[in-house]
């Protein structure tokens, strides 16, 4: 199913893997099949794995190589989502639930789907989902970085990589609102929600491998941050750098002259 996607260039800084690809396609094909990998290693030597997915257009590639693959058992995955908007309808298309329900969930039909239910009462429902998320080790992360450096919804005012919480409660600053509107998931700023739920940086850090997937033009300056940057929650995501099995996987729109 992966055609010949091998990337460009290949690099590290500190810890963090860096693979750079042609295309988003590309990107998207590569990251998919090293994911698949991982996955299947990990099915033979444990029952069952835990997988957390970021949900955002600049995922699409990856997610739709990631539902035909071939080989894995997902009955013995669980999954969850690491953001969730507050405020939404329950059957608003924006939601990144619903967006990774028809993007893989509803194709592969894991095991367990855990989604973050952000119309529950709001300490509640952090506390219920990190209660989910403690309940054993997350073997893979699939996420990806905002346009201001965002770790799922850690945006720089709010991103903490100390965080006590696994989940909790944010506003979200106005570059990750207009982000929104520049991916064509809301007309305009007035209709992207201002706050939403979010898994913490050090929940996200807990996996043991991860894959970040950073295509497109309006990611570069986040990418070149993220690699040249100082480790500072001014850019959340220059924190990858410290994870001992995280790849960043950028195509030559991203990565630019990062």
């Amino acid at each position: 199913m992966f055609e010949n996607s091998a990337p460009l260039k290949e690099d590290k800084v500190d810890q963090l893997a860096v693979k750079v690809y042609a295309s988003r396609k590309a990107l998207g094909r590569d990251a998919a099949r090293e994911a698949v990998s991982e996955i299947k290693s990990l099915l033979e030597r444990q029952e069952r794995i835990r997988m957390i997915f970021a949900a955002a257009p600049s995922q699409n590639e990856f997610l739709e190589s990631l539902r035909t693959a071939e080989g894995i058992d997902w009955k013995r995955i669980t999954v969850f989502h690491m953001d969730e908007y507050i405020g939404l309808p329950s059957d608003a298309p924006q939601r990144f639930g619903t967006f990774l329900c028809h993007g893989l969930f509803d194709h592969v039909k894991p095991g367990t789907v855990n989604l973050i239910d952000s119309s529950n009462e709001l300490k509640e429902e952090c506390s219920r989902y990190a209660s989910l998320l403690q309940e054993a080790p997350i073997d893979i992360v699939c996420l990806g970085i905002g346009e201001n450096g965002h770790l799922a919804f850690n945006d720089p005012p709010v991103a903490d990589f100390k965080d006590k919480a696994l989940v909790k409660s944010v506003e979200l600053d106005l570059v990750c609102r207009q982000q929104q509107v520049n991916d064509g998931c809301f007309p305009n700023l007035e209709a992207v929600p201002t706050h939403a739920v979010t898994l913490t940086i050090p929940a996200l850090l807990s996996g043991g491998r991860l894959f970040c997937m950073v295509p497109g033009p309006t990611k570069a300056a986040a990418v070149k941050r993220t690699l040249n940057g100082d480790i500072s929650t001014e850019c959340p995501s220059t924190i990858l750098r410290n994870h001992p099995a995280c790849t960043l996987y950028v195509d030559t729109d991203s990565y630019g002259e990062a």
